[in-house]
């Protein structure tokens, strides 16, 4: 169903509803909403354009909401009519949040809940809205960034009959290797990523350690309520994967201090923007999932956390530069996360 159209300079964009089984074993049961925004240039409106489908990262995350003509949606809106999905538990698709899980009576239930919204149901409701807008024997095209490419991959094995073409962008799942061997892998890339930063920033070496000793001394409690932990100050290390997320970290770093009634504490400014950095809160799909998508018939068994020990130089040893984590999901993560 189509809801609201709205212009940008360049830009039409139309929001798109659909209903969906929340299990699809049980059509005739709980129905969820999925949201997906039509994309395309003002001077091709009137055009019979191809359909490209964009699958997003996380999981866990909305698609991305057009702020103007650019990057890679201009390029895009070219050649295709775009469709920006939020995957179900998503943006405006039936979310999964902090407040929305709180509604099922126990953690089972919640388990039970959570396993619609894996890449398998996510492309069942793709192939839903597909028919729906192009009708049966028309396919489209499917871009997938991240975890997008994951969704795609399985896209291709469960109804290859859907997709005319496939672009993936940086996410292919393990088919042979568990998970062990996707976080010795990237154990290894994030460990050089931290010696590139300090080669670039070598006075954050002092910087981090002082952030680091201020944390193990005093519960330093965040805007909305986490506890800023130095296990959770490690998890900057996320944006070292960005192409400016050595500059992020850089110029964050450079606020964590000011000085109050009390002497030297930690700054609000530099508090609320690692709120905003981590995500886990507004989006615990990814927490709870993440690590699961690299899992072939077998459970990982907090793999990341696991592997960590046979890389030392991720511990917080006073002696030595102090490195960031990446990619990773951890245990504690639900106790230093409200």
């Amino acid at each position: 169903m189509r809801i609201s159209t709205h212009h940008l300079p360049g830009l039409v964009l139309t929001g798109h509803e659909f209903s969906v089984p929340l299990d699809y074993a049980e059509p005739g049961g709980a129905q969820i909403k999925v949201f997906a925004r039509e994309v395309v240039a003002a001077a091709q409106v009137q055009k019979a354009l191809p359909w490209l489908i964009y699958f997003q990262g996380g999981p866990g995350s909305g698609a991305p909401r057009p702020l103007e003509k650019s990057g890679w949606i201009k390029r895009a809106a070219q050649e295709y009519r775009l469709l920006l999905l939020d995957q179900r538990g998503t943006g405006l698709s039936t979310p999964v949040t902090t407040q929305t899980l709180a509604s099922l009576a126990s953690p089972q239930a919640q388990a039970e809940y959570l396993r619609h919204f894996r890449a398998d149901t996510i492309v069942r409701d793709a192939e839903l809205i597909r028919t729906t807008l192009l009708g049966q024997n028309e396919p489209w095209s499917g871009l997938g960034q991240s975890y997008g490419g994951f969704c795609l991959t399985h896209y291709l094995s469960a109804a290859p009959q859907g997709l005319r073409e496939v672009i993936i962008t940086g996410g292919l799942p393990p088919l042979e290797h568990p998970a062990e061997s996707v976080y010795r892998a990237t154990y290894r890339q994030v460990r050089a990523k931290n010696q590139h930063y300090y080669a670039r920033y070598p006075d954050d070496i002092a910087r981090v350690q002082k952030i680091v000793a201020y944390l193990r001394q005093h519960e330093v409690m965040l805007p909305r309520g986490g506890r800023l932990t130095a296990r959770r100050f490690q998890q900057l290390g996320l944006d070292l994967g960005a192409s400016d997320g050595f500059e992020r970290i850089h110029y964050l770093l450079e606020e964590a201090f000011v000085t109050g009634p009390s002497g030297r504490a930690m700054s609000q400014r530099f508090l609320g923007q690692i709120e905003q950095i981590q995500t886990f809160e507004s989006n615990p799909i990814f927490a709870i999932l993440h690590e699961a998508i690299y899992c072939q018939g077998a459970a990982s068994k907090w793999a990341a956390e696991r592997v960590r020990s046979e890389y030392p130089e991720f511990d917080l040893d006073p002696s030595r530069p102090p490195y960031f984590t990446g990619e990773m999901i951890y245990p504690w993560m639900f106790d230093d996360y409200p």
